[in-house]
């Protein structure tokens, strides 16, 4: 027995120990490899979803096959990926160069442990329960997108609606006043000649004189049209002129 030889039934041993059920011979004819020398499959399974798979039925089980050369590990061995439950086609292909590419790294050494360990990683990254999880989430974030509606705001948009609130305040403001405010008829001012002749011009003077006898008392404020005062001026001049007049006859006599 060669030097190859006993290393490698030494870590066929090694693995039959660790990975004990998982760890089978295959015939070659199974294995998809090229090759007459004994064949070995090593099933995986996600390491965190070991009882359901994605779809609530059997787990996800991957198949990593090897098979080793004449001069392995001085050489690669060779390798095989195989989808036992739920691996798509592309992610085999994917996982089968990734294997390969390590292989080449670690010539030299005892390395069939150390690509199963790197293949159980992507499993677990790539159909574990974590992974799925993930999955779903984004899909319910992108469900869950709200999409905006109605018309974007502009300086002219509102200001029609300011306009418009204010207006609906003031109005719930009316509403909230007495009824008899709101039906009382307003004071109408007094044009200048209907003031004087009302006589409230003398009584304005004598009331002015009543308010030096008694301190404290406020005048009254008469609030007329000063425009109409203006407009009257020639009319009360003549009245007065007549009423004087009338006066005077009525002293003759």
């Amino acid at each position: 027995m060669t030097d190859y030889e006993q290393d490698q039934l030494m870590e066929i041993e090694a693995l039959e120990a660790i990975l004990m059920d998982d760890f089978k011979e295959v015939a070659s004819g199974e294995s998809g490899l090229n090759t007459s020398n004994r064949c070995f499959q090593i099933t995986l399974t996600p390491q965190d979803d070991d009882d359901i798979d994605l779809s609530g039925s059997l787990p996800v089980q991957l198949a990593v096959v090897f098979s080793h050369t004449e001069k392995y590990p001085d050489e690669p061995p060779l390798i095989n990926v195989k989808s036992l439950r739920g691996i798509q086609v592309e992610d085999l292909r994917a996982l089968k160069v990734k294997l390969e590419e390590e292989a080449s790294e670690n010539l030299g050494m005892a390395m069939i442990y150390t690509l199963v360990t790197s293949a159980q990683e992507w499993l677990n990254e790539k159909y574990g329960q974590k992974a799925f999880s993930a999955s779903a989430e984004d899909e319910t974030e992108k469900e869950e997108v709200i999409v905006p509606h109605g018309e974007p705001v502009t300086v002219e948009t509102f200001l029609a609606w300011r306009e418009r609130f204010e207006a609906e305040l003031a109005l719930e403001k009316a509403k909230l006043l007495p009824e008899s405010a709101l039906s009382a008829p307003k004071e109408k001012k007094m044009t200048g000649r209907q003031w004087f002749e009302s006589g409230r011009a003398s009584a304005k003077g004598a009331a002015a004189a009543a308010n030096n006898e008694s301190e404290g008392e406020d005048e009254e404020d008469i609030d007329f049209d000063d425009d109409d005062f203006e407009d009257d001026e020639e009319d009360m001049l003549e009245h007065y002129l007549a009423d004087s007049s009338t006066h005077s006859s009525q002293r003759g006599n």
